[in-house]
């Protein structure tokens, strides 16, 4: 017999805890250093564009997949037509993939966190600080396990009465908190000039690289293409707008990128006496560049403490949505109870995210084309796996079930689609060709091939 589904209790329930999911580690930490990387305000406009706009149409289609059928994705694309049994199975591999590594990263977090609010600051500057933490054994597996617990917690206690009301605290936490340190960080010497680098667009900066950089962080910005919002959306109430829903999930996260972005670039800048190469240290810019900015900052003990609840707030929402989306996976297959489902996929992910853990230190010698475990963890979910999965959910809604089919059930409440139009052309024919260009170029750099450049010959 199939239990009852759970249901956000109201629309801004929902739409606080889809942005929840939305804003993680994609937008605190990727997408600052992508933008440094491809031009700043270059890369920040084409962002803007591609999310009122790709993103949009696919979290549209995602989210209402997930209500019209009540299911996870595992169950949801095979009720609709049997022959996509299987994107629900890949769709649902992402998440399992991602959350024990993501998990072990949100460790380092509590870690950091930790270490500033007891005053550690100048320790964690150190050259060596972060190399020698993720380089041991047991505390990494620590704070990992620590996290992990965390997150298991919320989950257990449901929809309402735990993902809805920690999402209700934490994002409007995390708002004034990015807030606070964006103002201060504006306020630094040199730091107007990284502020200009950061909004101002250059056109000669735009590129294929740029445009398919931008649209890759869409993934990691919006969680989309791992089955969560077609999960978030089987917990949906009926009488919710969907597409309003939806333009304020973009609107939270988009806003919450920018503000990282105006966070930490001027700041870093202003550290870096305007060094471009400084915003672009990948990893070691949130554990390495930042903990140097902080322990040069005047007050730079408490805006680091401030910073790292932060992250952890939005590491910790998105973990939470990871999570749920495994949970919902099992219980919609076997049938299970929350309380066992929790308990089975909370050691699942300690047992895959040990490796990632200890990639680092005692199995730094396991790696493949120069990337750790957890490297490799990452490269398989969001630069093969993701990819592939969004190219077929574009085929799956704009050529088998049709966009139609879509579009009626974001009319069951909205009694219109405003954005019909745009959507249908974006999913049939300009998203999937742009998701094709992104698997063959992130497949092409892992093994050395720039793709681009090759079809440009």
């Amino acid at each position: 017999m199939q239990q009852k589904r759970s249901n956000f209790s109201s629309k801004l329930g929902f739409v606080l805890a889809a942005s929840g999911s939305a804003v993680g580690l994609g937008n605190i930490w990727r997408f600052p250093y992508l933008a440094a990387k491809y031009g700043g305000g270059t890369f920040l406009l084409i962002y803007l564009i591609l999310a009122v706009t790709f993103g949009f149409s696919l979290m549209i289609a995602e989210i209402a997949i997930g209500r019209k059928t009540g299911l996870s994705a595992i169950g949801a694309f095979k009720m609709l037509d049997k022959r996509f049994g299987f994107l629900g199975v890949l769709a649902s591999v992402v998440p399992i993939i991602i959350f024990p590594y993501y998990s072990v990263i949100g460790g380092w977090v509590v870690k950091y966190f930790t270490v500033f609010i007891s005053g550690g600051a100048s320790a964690s500057a150190a050259d060596d600080y972060f190399s020698t933490f993720i380089g041991g054994t047991f505390k990494p597996l620590g704070w990992f396990f620590i996290f992990l617990a965390v997150t298991a917690v919320i989950v257990l206690c449901g929809v309402e009465k735990g993902i809805e009301k920690v999402s209700k605290i934490m994002m409007p936490i995390l708002v004034v908190l990015t807030l606070i340190i964006s103002v201060y960080g504006l306020t630094r010497e040199g730091a107007m000039e990284g502020l200009v680098y950061y909004i101002k667009p250059h056109m000669s900066d735009v590129s294929a690289k740029t445009i398919l950089a931008a649209m890759g962080q869409l993934f990691y910005s919006m969680s989309l293409a791992m089955g969560i919002m077609v999960t978030y959306g089987s917990y949906m109430k009926k009488d919710n707008h969907l597409e309003s829903s939806v333009r304020q999930i973009e609107l939270f996260d988009t806003g919450i990128a920018f503000l990282a972005g105006l966070m930490i670039i001027p700041a870093v800048f202003a550290f870096s006496g305007g060094d471009q190469s400084a915003l672009s240290a990948g990893p070691g810019l949130m554990f390495i560049t930042l903990p140097k900015v902080f322990a040069s900052m005047k007050l730079g003990g408490a805006i680091g403490t401030i910073f790292f609840l932060l992250v952890f707030f939005a590491a910790l929402t998105s973990a939470i949505s990871l999570m749920e989306t495994i949970v919902s996976i099992f219980r919609d297959k076997f049938n299970w109870s929350r309380k066992g489902a929790c308990i089975f996929v909370a050691v699942l992910a300690l047992i895959m995210g040990t490796p990632s853990s200890l990639g680092f230190g005692p199995l730094s010698f396991i790696s493949w084309m120069g990337m750790s475990v957890l490297d490799i963890m990452d490269f398989f979910s969001n630069s093969v796996l993701m990819p592939i999965v969004a190219f077929f959910t574009c085929i799956f809604a704009g050529f088998f079930i049709k966009t139609k089919s879509i579009s009626d059930e974001v009319r069951v409440t909205d009694g219109k689609f405003k954005a019909e139009k745009l959507f249908t052309v974006m999913i049939k024919w300009v998203a999937p060709i742009f998701l094709l260009l992104i698997l063959l170029s992130s497949v092409g750099g892992a093994l050395g091939i720039d793709f681009l450049q090759a079809l440009s010959v």
